[in-house]
């Protein structure tokens, strides 16, 4: 049977590494219809595929590369593209998306995902071009970093127009937080996914294609199309948009600073008395080149820089963006601009996650600080706070994975426990992952967000900006009058398990469908009813236009990713916040004295998203009333599954 829906390439990729073998099957209609695709339908792989002892850089382990149905359709934006697989550095569920055009590009190549398992003999690249895929050898280009291999491969395939995802020395030296690198220096950086294709010997995947995607009912997507895109004409939106388009996300170095909720001093506090040295206005003024978009975008928050001489010259080259201001800066006590961009630079080249390179960093300077770390363990290095020399040299040694840099390339929470002692006090993660550029004790719903993230302490399976920003109408209306004041209270933790549910049944539809978060994390844009307007005329899913159907599909995605860390052993008690974060009062700045009170919003997260408040499990009942009664019979199993009906009142 073929497949009967549009928008999609229909059509996906299996690799086994091992034995060489590439097939190419028909997308399969389960999938499209009850998960939509990127993020859902790798959950859905991921869970039937690997089990609680498949080791994350085993042979057996599984990465699924994955786009949705509007990736490289006319919507707006929709340039991205995803990787899942069991993290290496958490040891729990792994994600991360990108945007730019290697999405677009392998939807054009006529692929929807591609699913990999296996370990290849020898260095190889996957090829996607035109209806075909091909593994080829790849052992001229282990060892270089990103942008030689893109240069490369398009000399080498004579076409200068082929999107590449790569990875760089560092996820082929199983640098715990080895990031994928897409069209030059666009990174997928959380969790490791650059780590799996390392340990599986893939040092790229390229795609080239010319093959077209078609709507179900042209005329009424178009008609669909155009209500989307008058969101974007928002009054609301269009100040947000305003800063974007003239600044990218460096503006929220300044934004976030004024609240307190800057990371600083390895997320001692939130305020940063130099983050104008590092803002905004210094970037645009001094290194900015050029703005970029993502595919179809309409917003072009990307930027090219350059620095023209001085030890860090360098360029041209994509960003900075404001989480490696954050982890190269603020958070490592760091005001030399310069020396910010060019980490992050180097980052994109060795292929690694600039969060949690940073973060790491900033772990190891306070741990020099307090004594933890000395000249012996680091090599003579001096890990005092802004030593930009050292940082410099640390992320080489990291990548290489030598000297000090071994101990640094296993992220914060290993490397705690393998210095021992009062280590783990500085270890700021949840899951094993390093938290991004956000503190829970100026935001309390960030503390949620935080502890419930399927992938640990990381704000983009949940964030909230309707508290933050200010939007009583928005609020009223979806949650009632009655709920409005408690919400729009950014340091009340009332109602936030509600609105957090909500949030993340809408993230999980944007990762799934897949388009990027700047069209949801302002809220006068996209939302629920997006889906039931798009979705039906370009796939001609009709099902998709009934909004419960659409509410399920978000709260199928959030609890079988949940169920994928429950089968590991994860409970209530690893939805926390580290130590720091939940019991040290906010030292300093606009959000001083400020703490989450995280049981308050936890109990009440549970009871919406129809889990145990004990256990954090999921009620059998609410496995059973979204269709996944296999999943809760094997959690059972293994005994954790909680009994009883649904709990969504």
């Amino acid at each position: 049977m073929t497949f009967p829906y549009k928008g999609y390439a229909g059509r996906y990729v299996e690799v086994d590494l091992g034995s060489q073998d590439v097939s190419i099957k028909e997308m399969r209609k389960d999938w499209a219809l009850y998960y939509l695709g990127g993020t859902g339908v790798a959950a859905r792989v991921l869970w039937d595929r690997t089990g609680p002892d498949t080791a994350p850089l085993s042979p057996d382990s599984v990465l699924v590369v994955g786009t949705g149905p509007l990736t490289g359709v006319m919507f707006s934006p929709a340039g991205r593209m995803m990787f899942a697989a069991r993290s290496p550095l958490t040891g729990v569920w792994g994600e991360s998306h990108v945007g730019g055009f290697f999405g677009p590009e392998m939807k054009f190549a006529g692929f929807d995902m591609v699913v990999i398992t296996g370990r290849a003999e020898h260095p190889v690249y996957l090829l996607l071009r035109d209806g075909h895929a091909e593994l080829r050898d790849a052992r001229h280009l282990w060892g270089r970093e990103t942008d030689t291999v893109t240069y490369m491969l398009r000399e080498e395939l004579g076409d200068p127009t082929v999107e590449t995802a790569v990875i760089g020395p560092a996820g082929e030296n199983l640098v715990a937080y080895g990031a994928v690198i897409v069209d030059m220096y666009r990174a997928a950086g959380r969790t490791g996914m650059g780590t799996v294709m390392g340990s599986k010997n893939l040092k790229a995947v390229v795609a080239s294609g010319s093959l077209g995607l078609e709507a179900h009912d042209m005329d009424a997507y178009l008609r669909a199309n155009e209500v989307e895109l008058q969101r974007l004409r928002d009054p609301l939106w269009e100040a947000s948009l305003g800063s974007l388009r003239k600044y990218g996300t460096t503006d929220l170095v300044a934004i976030i600073n004024e609240i307190g909720r800057l990371p600083t001093k390895n997320h001692w506090t939130g305020y940063f008395e130099r983050a104008d040295e590092i803002g905004p206005e210094a970037i645009a003024e001094r290194y900015r080149l050029a703005q970029e978009a993502c595919f179809g975008c309409l917003i072009g928050c990307k930027y090219v820089y350059r620095i023209d001489s001085g030890r860090y010259r360098s360029g041209p080259a994509g960003g900075p963006e404001y989480e490696t201001l954050m982890a190269f800066g603020s958070n490592c006590l760091n005001a030399d601009l310069e020396s910010v961009i060019y980490l992050g630079h180097r980052c994109d080249l060795l292929g690694m996650d600039t969060i949690s390179c940073g973060k790491t960093i900033g772990f190891a300077m306070e741990l020099w600080e307090k004594g933890l770390l000395t000249a012996e363990d680091t090599g003579g290095l001096d890990l005092s706070w802004g030593n930009t020399e050292t940082m410099a040299e640390l992320v080489e040694l990291i990548a290489r994975r030598e000297g000090i840099g071994d101990l640094l390339a296993r992220g914060v929470r290993e490397a705690a426990e393998t210095v021992g002692g009062d280590a783990w006090k500085y270890a700021v993660h949840v899951k094993g992952l390093e938290a991004s550029g956000q503190d829970p004790r100026a935001h309390q719903s960030i503390g949620l967000t935080y502890a419930t993230n399927v992938r640990g302490a990381d704000h983009l399976r949940s964030l909230s900006s309707l508290e933050e920003l200010g939007y009583p109408e928005i609020v009223i209306q979806r949650f009632g009058k009655e709920k409005a004041d408690g919400i729009l209270d950014i340091m009340s933790p009332l109602y936030k398990g509600e609105l957090i549910k909500d949030v993340e049944d809408l993230y999980a539809l944007v990762d799934s469908a897949v388009i990027c978060k700047y069209g949801t994390m302002w809220p006068p844009v996209y939302y629920f009813d997006t889906f039931t307007n798009i979705i039906p005329p370009l796939t001609g899913m009709t099902e998709w236009g009934d909004m419960a159907f659409v509410r399920s599909a978000a709260e199928r995605t959030c609890h079988l990713r949940r169920a994928y860390n429950h089968r590991l052993g994860l409970t209530r008690e690893h939805e926390t916040l580290p130590k720091r974060l939940l019991e040290e009062p906010m030292p300093t700045g606009p959000a001083k004295g400020g703490l989450p009170d995280l049981d308050v919003m936890l109990d009440e997260y549970y009871q919406y998203r129809g889990c145990d408040r004990t256990t954090g499990l999921p009620l059998r009942g609410t496995l059973e009333r979204l269709g996944l009664s296999d999943i809760a019979d094997d959690l059972e199993r293994r005994g954790v599954l909680a009994g009883g009906p649904s709990d969504t009142s």
